[in-house]
């Protein structure tokens, strides 16, 4: 397949701004000191604090698994595998035992951010270029490219709409994007200083925000007018 690029044909500056709404944060997590990714599984919050894979239930917060793995950037879950960015590979990781079944080289060569699973591909987000590529997960090859303005440090799925996390100095917003153009249709602002490292829709309400070295993961309830 040949690989395809979009660019966002609506300015940033005219989409919606809102305050993020934070409704609850998680960790830190043990003796780790930063979150570089986070996914759900449709029950557990998964967070990469570097060298483990920390899962917790997002009702109680309570940590239910860890799993001894490289985890620098992004997390994915595709309904039976993890996915985490390690260095300039994505493993490819059963969550079950935790060994690593595949890997594959991640476009951006150790300049990786976000990962998510949608669609049958994996979707990777390329912190300084300002890309967010869909790749095939069994190749790596890229299939499409869409641009940002910002830098990309997470990005997920949900009801037929991208989300991608970003991160300049102080500031931080989550996105709202139309996939197929790149258009930025809704901004949320985090508060100063509150960076997002890793985003993950739980495919309903929530938006779980990796929260870099505060250790923390933070739970943005996701507008209504976006559902």
């Amino acid at each position: 397949m040949t690989a395809t690029s979009a660019r966002a044909t609506r300015p940033a500056a005219q989409a919606t701004v809102r305050p993020a709404e934070i409704v609850r944060e998680y960790g830190p997590f043990g003796d780790s000191q930063r979150i570089h990714g986070v996914s759900h599984d449709g029950q557990r919050v998964w967070a990469a604090t570097g060298a483990t894979l920390v899962a917790f239930d997002p009702a109680s917060g309570q940590t239910v698994r860890t799993l001894d793995c490289a985890s620098d950037a992004g997390t994915a879950f595709d309904g039976t595998h993890l996915y985490q960015i390690a260095a300039s590979r994505i493993d490819k990781i059963d969550p079950a035992s935790g060994a690593v079944v595949a890997s594959i080289p991640a476009p951006g060569n150790g300049g990786d951010s976000g990962l998510t699973w949608a669609e049958g591909s994996l979707w990777v987000g390329q912190y300084l270029d300002r890309k967010i590529h869909q790749i095939d997960p069994a190749t790596g090859a890229i299939l499409r490219t869409i641009e940002s303005n910002r830098y990309v440090t997470g990005v997920t799925f949900v009801d037929g709409d991208m989300w991608h996390g970003t991160w300049e100095g102080e500031e931080s917003e989550l996105r709202r994007l139309d996939p197929a153009s790149g258009a930025v249709l809704e901004r949320l602002a985090m508060p100063a200083g509150t960076g997002v490292s890793g985003l993950e829709s739980d495919g309903a309400d929530l938006l779980y925000c990796g929260g870099g070295p505060s250790g923390k993961v933070r739970a943005v309830r996701r507008p209504k007018a976006a559902a």
